[in-house]
């Protein structure tokens, strides 16, 4: 066990950075919290501490925001795919209201957190950026890679900043005194800033260290590609026309190294076939960064990913918590948008993203005899809960109340709890807080039931979503004159055709990282768990059992699918250009959904108010054009001076954002 060092910073909100912080906490062995010593800044200019400095910088940039709720809080609400579950505690970021402005009213995600993480992570990056840069050293280790380093994670935190806010104050330099005057650049500084930043660490960086958990070429060539798809993206377009042709074709040369190092795992299942922490599916060629965890739990550094988009089951007749049904905190739940943009026959991606079934696992009676026949379920054995996800023109339940239909039997029994997406007389998926949940993130090596403290590492940056900005950039160079719409099709039919089922291939089967619950110290019996490795494909579908297969490619652009056209029918586009881009950001929900991209994209491409007005019921009343920006945090503007004194009431209002 290597020792545990940790170095205490006092940060004036957030940005006025006094003295950098460290947190030096490694994937490889947790650190025994014995405080062995306290240094002074003087530290950093040894190599060791340049070292340790890089490992705090990694953790307190790409790991510590998912130990809060602000991370999906700020990229998952308020947007097409989701909308507020059965827990309204961070609603405000979904339904853009009153409460929603430079003061969030809400007890657990402030409009400061997400800033406050960012600029507190940039003083680290600051420090290492110096110290790398000014010691006498030939060691590439620092010289090399931990100046990368640095370079990398100070484009990542303002990459973060400037497709959040806008425009923001950048600080490039190590604070040894009080600063109390700060101003914004724009958002064209600032992602000059994040695109030279980036630059450097791709030009400094090679792909010798092993991905995803070490930043490499190939991540700084990721994140490169996706700051010059920003400064491209409609957002921006006020300023953007000299650099936007370059900035495209750099986006596909780009993509293009990153895609060739970086194969697509063969079965869109095998990225979430979550087993134990540093299992198998955490080291897949297709990923390319993740936000590293560990078996053994820091009190500041967990994953709490898993329990945002767990739908309750616990409170439901014959079923309890338990470690595979993870701790249903209920915060997101998939809209209609959600459920119709999949082929629910041909692309197995909603059926390996999204968990539709339930085991008994409690057991007893369920039903009254009068509206309900009383059966006796089993735990272990019976299935429990079922949502089936159907297609709209299905006539199947035209009187169903959505539970215990009596015609939707499993083994011979009615099921408890039934849920129906399209159901001419039920009260659907909106209404009633109950929905299948994202298990993308699902941890069942957690320590007990109620443990929130996730282990499990998170995908940051994988090549399908390299293959899409390509494709993103392809469409924007058409609309441009250079080359053709259909050019994006050979990025799109990529990833679409690793995500048709494979011939032979059983498309009940399912699997999430429930399948980890063997390698938790907590014990339970098997009857215990909720979790099965079955999903309502056919009782969704109501097909015969099949396994042949039938392409998803597309082959016409004027003749796109048809859940892509009825998208695009709701939305009213008719242009190649915005059936496109609309082609675009729908695959990007079939392959992405709930990794931690949606809410920006749709700011950026200028799409997120309609988008939620046609999908988000939370949203669509009070979205505005000026929610595209988050409102820049009232604790910072109330701390700021200008010409030694606080900023006045008209100062504040002049550096906030439009509208708020």
């Amino acid at each position: 066990m290597k020792n545990y060092i940790k170095h205490f910073s006092k940060v004036f909100t957030a940005l006025i950075v006094i003295s950098s912080v460290l947190t030096s906490c490694t994937k490889e062995s947790f650190l025994d919290e014995d405080l062995q010593t306290q240094r002074g800044n003087e530290y950093y200019n040894t190599e060791q501490g340049i070292l340790e400095l890089s490992v705090g910088a990694y953790q307190r940039t790409l790991a510590d925001i998912f130990s809060g709720e602000e991370q999906f809080a700020t990229t998952n609400y308020g947007v097409d795919e989701f909308h507020v579950g059965g827990d309204q505690t961070n609603d405000p970021w979904n339904n853009y209201d009153s409460r929603f402005g430079p003061i969030v009213q809400t007890t657990r995600t402030q409009s400061q957190h997400a800033w406050d993480r960012y600029y507190v992570a940039i003083g680290l990056t600051n420090q290492l950026i110096e110290s790398a840069t000014n010691i006498e050293s030939t060691d590439p280790q620092i010289k090399s890679v931990a100046l990368g380093e640095g370079y990398f994670l100070r484009a990542y935190n303002y990459l973060k900043l400037v497709r959040q806010y806008g425009g923001v104050p950048l600080k490039l330099t190590v604070s040894t005194t009080l600063e109390l005057e700060f101003t914004r650049a724009t958002a064209e500084q600032v992602l000059a800033q994040v695109i030279e930043d980036f630059t450097q660490a791709y030009n400094l960086l090679d792909n010798s260290a092993p991905a995803p958990q070490k930043i490499t070429k190939d991540a700084a060539a990721h994140f490169l590609a996706k700051a010059y798809l920003t400064r491209a993206s409609e957002i921006n377009d006020s300023w953007n026309s000299a650099t936007k042709t370059a900035d495209l074709q750099q986006v596909v040369t780009l993509a293009d190294q990153v895609i060739a190092n970086h194969p697509l795992a063969s079965n869109f299942q095998e990225i979430w076939a979550y087993t134990e922490p540093d299992g198998p599916n955490e080291f897949l060629p297709e990923l390319i960064l993740s936000a590293q965890f560990s078996r053994t739990i820091h009190v500041a550094y967990n994953n709490f990913s898993h329990v945002a988009f767990t739908a309750r089951y616990d409170d439901l007749g014959v079923m309890k918590r338990d470690l595979t049904g993870m701790r249903p905190y209920s915060r997101l739940a998939p809209t209609y948008y959600t459920y119709d943009v999949y082929d629910h026959v041909n692309d197995s991606r909603f059926w390996k993203t999204f968990r539709t079934k339930h085991r008994v696992n409690k057991g007893g009676d369920f039903g009254d005899d009068e509206t309900i026949p009383k059966v006796n379920y089993t735990a272990g054995v019976d299935l429990g809960i079922l949502y089936i996800i159907n297609d709209p023109s299905d006539t199947r339940f035209a009187n169903t109340k959505n539970n215990n239909d009596p015609s939707i039997l499993y083994n011979g029994k009615s099921i408890p709890h039934v849920y129906v997406a399209h159901a001419a007389d039920g009260i659907g998926l909106l209404a009633d807080p109950r929905f299948p949940s994202l298990s993308k993130h699902f941890d069942s090596s957690r320590n007990s039931v109620n443990d929130n403290r996730g282990m499990r590492d998170e995908i940051l940056a994988r090549s399908a979503d390299t293959y899409l900005m390509a494709a993103e950039a392809k469409v924007r160079l058409a609309a441009a004159g250079s080359g053709s719409y259909s050019d994006a099709l050979t990025y799109i039919n990529k990833v679409r055709n690793r995500a048709t089922y494979k011939s032979g291939e059983d498309r009940a089967y399912y699997t999430d990282g429930a399948e980890a619950y063997p390698t938790s110290t907590f014990s339970q019996p098997f009857e215990s768990n909720s979790y099965m490795n079955e999903n309502s494909y056919y009782e969704s579908n109501d097909i015969p059992v099949t396994t042949s297969t039938t392409d998803l490619t597309i082959t016409d652009i004027a003749n796109l699918p048809a859940e892509d056209e009825a998208i695009i029918s709701t939305l009213g586009y008719s242009s190649e250009y915005d059936r496109m881009l609309c082609l675009v950001l729908n695959e990007r929900t079939r392959e992405l959904c709930g990794e931690w991209h949606r809410w920006e994209d749709l700011s950026r491409t200028l799409t997120l108010v309609d988008r939620a007005k046609a999908y988000n019921p939370g949203a669509a009343p009070n979205i505005k054009d000026y929610h595209v920006l988050r409102p820049i945090p009232q604790p910072f503007l109330d701390a700021v001076y200008a010409n030694g004194e606080p900023l006045s009431a008209s100062a504040k209002q002049e550096m906030q954002n439009p509208g708020y």
